[in-house]
């Protein structure tokens, strides 16, 4: 039943969404569109969750932040729509702009999850913590909503194309409050991150992997909320990268799913070498793109256009053997099990030039391919000679005579 209702308020917001963007025609407050899929995964994720493991607290608190999400871009694209077509006429208008800043809420909820990720239950000493983080987290949202309520008592409003109200000093003493308890999130978050980080140390065989999957989405998603603050409200071509950055923090709910529903763990070391060595490969490429292009128009007496085709061909002659080189360091460092599958097999058909006898190389080949896959099951199959091929071997040579 909770589950249901769930799902309805999401659909009903989502709906909500819809409506609104095609009335305003705006797509800019939800980053062209990539903040909405951000809520699909986390609402995909948790329902998945909640579906499979119904007791484990992650699956609702990743549905939890695809709902605040969902009110934070409708309040936002009611707020435009109210106040920058309508002139305030719209019933709630002020509802609507109070509630447009439970986006933090959003942050302080996930974090939660990373606390209680796989299983979603509390151990120990941090039953208590979670209950006095949950304190401090509905204090922070509670200040915040205060805050902009403050903002427009008897005042005009007038919001930007963002759905916000410009800052002023009327909501000095509730921010001053909120931000007071900043430190304290903070510190949770670094004392969450500390816990899994020790459990890491400590874990072996799944569990190791589960964490693997959870820093790996965290890192990504610290890396791009970083570069989505900075860029959010510029335009051009930073405005491409603020929506590339918002839908790169759809990792986080991606790889606390895939940790959580043990599904194909044990390609984590691919993913990440992978991901490691394509973004080198990108840089190094792209460098070698710009100092060959200022090489040949600063230096060198070239124009632009012969310039940019010499990079080009620098950087397609150089690709291969990049990619080769950086993903053989790579995989040494994060990959292990197939830099050590590959040295095995290198060794091998070393071995192979020396030997002649067929049980010997196929006794050798099942043993390999042990060591190299670890399969549940090896054996090797060949094909028997033909009749007409063993009677060749069988019968001499005729003698040749003159």
């Amino acid at each position: 039943m909770k589950a249901r209702l769930l799902v309805g308020a999401l659909l009903g917001l989502l709906g909500a969404w819809a409506g609104l963007t095609a009335a305003t025609r705006d797509l800019w407050i939800s980053q062209d569109g990539a903040m909405l899929v951000n809520v699909l995964l986390f609402a995909a994720v948790g329902v998945v969750v909640i579906r499979r493991q119904p007791r484990n607290a992650v699956g609702w608190i990743l549905a939890g932040v695809a709902l605040v999400l969902l009110v934070n871009l409708d309040t936002k694209l009611y707020s435009v729509l109210d106040y920058r077509m309508h002139d305030g006429r719209l019933p709630f208008g002020r509802t609507a702009l109070d509630f447009s800043t439970f986006g933090p809420t959003a942050v302080v909820l996930g974090m939660l999850a990373v606390l209680l990720f796989p299983e979603g239950r509390p151990e120990g000493r941090w039953r208590w913590a979670i209950w006095v983080y949950v304190a401090i987290g509905a204090l922070f949202s509670i200040g915040q909503f205060a805050g902009e309520a403050s903002l427009h008592l008897g005042r005009h409003i007038v919001v930007d194309a963002r759905g916000k109200l410009p800052a002023t000093s009327s909501n000095t003493g509730w921010w001053g409050a909120t931000f007071l308890l900043a430190p304290f999130l903070v510190g949770s978050w670094i004392a969450f991150v500390v816990r899994q980080a020790r459990s890491w140390r400590g874990a072996g065989g799944v569990q190791r992997d589960q964490l693997r999957w959870l820093m790996s989405g965290a890192v990504i998603t610290l890396v791009a909320t970083l570069t989505f603050v900075s860029t959010a409200s510029a335009g051009g071509i930073v405005r491409v990268v603020a929506a590339l950055s918002a839908l790169a923090i759809g990792s986080f709910p991606l790889t606390m799913g895939v940790g959580i529903l043990k599904y194909r763990l044990y390609e984590i070391d691919r993913l990440i070498s992978r991901t490691i060595s394509y973004a080198l490969l990108t840089a190094a490429l792209a460098g070698v793109f710009v100092a060959v292009v200022l090489l040949m128009t600063r230096v060198l007496p070239f124009s632009s256009p012969v310039a940019v085709a010499a990079s080009t061909l620098a950087v397609a002659a150089l690709f291969t053997p990049m990619r080769v080189r950086l993903q053989r360091v790579i995989d040494r460092r994060f990959n292990r099990a197939r830099y050590d599958a590959e040295a095995i097999l290198a060794a091998f058909s070393g071995r192979l030039r020396d030997k002649v006898e067929l049980d010997a190389i196929r006794g050798e080949l099942v043993d390999t391919a042990i060591v190299a896959l670890a399969p549940a099951h090896a054996s090797v199959w060949m094909k028997p000679p033909s009749p007409s091929a063993r009677s060749r071997e069988v019968s001499p040579r005729p003698k040749r005579t003159r």
